[in-house]
């Protein structure tokens, strides 16, 4: 699939032609994000984490060398990225993480686990925030580009999950892994100013949470067309109609507030508000929305031969995964000034 992806431009939309992107704009970023979301979204977070979470932070900090290495195969989908932050003790708290990496000569020695890392186990490179300076609470963290080939990078264990399993999940393991001191990624200390880059992540997975909906949406309308009882299709019910009505005017909603926040992303504006907002409403409208379309299908929404079940599972990672939505109520108050 990434092969495919890349050779048709997609993986390339918001980076610089000269690394091989299209040097378009988060708005069309979205877009993309937003199919891919409609048509498998647990695909689409495979990409999400390749381009927005492992390939935007070397495109900003990296140095020549490696976005000659890591970006230009992997626009093209030769390679596969991932960001392994999340800990087994440490979630939404990112400066609670324990993985260290220690300088010892020319090379930095990794010890650490990881887990719930989107593309884990068939990543080619993972980008690892680990301690450099343990006295230093948060500023203290670094990030490394690590090669999936290292001496000490152990074990890819895969995660089973409840929804999103066409997506790539895993437990990474460090154990005293041996890496140059090149692979340093912005500088000891950087995990702070690298991780404000991640921003458009967020936007693109409340992108795909919208296109999710809308899958939802648009097979429990054709359902409801289709499907006769008291001898008329259930669309023509005012309980049937109305949710439906509703539906449609939340994805509507939750896709004009993605859209707001990719162009002020794009213009070089502050989106942190609006994409947390995005965000967070995306995440309970796929929720909503999928667990409306299971009722309008009654018991066939409950069975896996139509694929509504699936988007009922799918659809709740979107309030935990790209921070969760306590934390964009946080983001959200903070900006707000309270």
């Amino acid at each position: 699939i990434f092969p495919k992806l890349g050779e048709m431009g997609f993986l390339g939309i918001a980076f610089p032609e000269e690394y091989g992107g299209v040097d378009l704009d988060k708005v069309t970023e979205c877009i993309f994000a937003e199919e891919m979301g409609r048509i498998n979204a647990g695909i689409a977070m495979c990409v999400n984490a390749h381009t927005s979470l492992s390939m935007v932070p070397i495109l900003k900090f990296g140095n020549d060398a490696q976005k000659e290495k890591y970006l230009l195969p992997g626009i093209e989908g030769k390679i596969i990225g991932a960001l392994a932050l999340t800990e087994p003790d440490a979630g939404s708290d990112a400066r609670s993480i324990r993985a260290t990496a220690v300088k010892q000569g020319d090379k930095y020695i990794i010890n650490g686990t990881k887990t719930w890392i989107t593309n884990g186990t068939m990543c080619d490179y993972v980008i690892v925030a680990a301690y450099t300076d343990k006295s230093k609470k948060g500023t203290g963290i670094s990030l490394f580009v690590i090669d999936a080939d290292a001496p000490g990078f152990t074990e890819k264990n895969k995660i089973h999950k409840l929804g999103h399993r066409s997506a790539d999940t895993a437990e990474l393991v460090f154990v005293n892994c041996e890496i140059p001191e090149e692979n340093l990624l912005v500088g000891e200390g950087g995990f702070t100013g690298a991780m404000a880059t991640l921003l458009g992540a967020r936007i693109t997975h409340a992108a795909k949470s919208v296109g999710l909906a809308q899958a939802a949406f648009e097979f429990a309308l054709q359902y409801s067309k289709e499907r006769e009882a008291f001898g008329r299709p259930i669309s023509k019910f005012q309980a049937i109609s109305f949710k439906l009505a509703r539906m449609a005017v939340q994805i509507e909603t939750a896709r004009l507030m993605v859209y707001k926040a990719a162009w002020l992303y794009s213009s070089d504006k502050n989106a942190l508000k609006e994409a947390s907002m995005a965000k967070l409403y995306a995440a309970e409208v796929v929720q909503d929305v999928c667990t409306e379309a299971v009722q309008v299908l009654g018991g066939y929404g409950y069975g896996v031969e139509f694929p509504v079940e699936r988007y009922y599972r799918d659809a709740k990672l979107a309030s935990i995964t790209e921070g969760t939505s306590e934390i964009q109520h946080v983001v959200i108050a903070r900006e707000l000034g309270i």
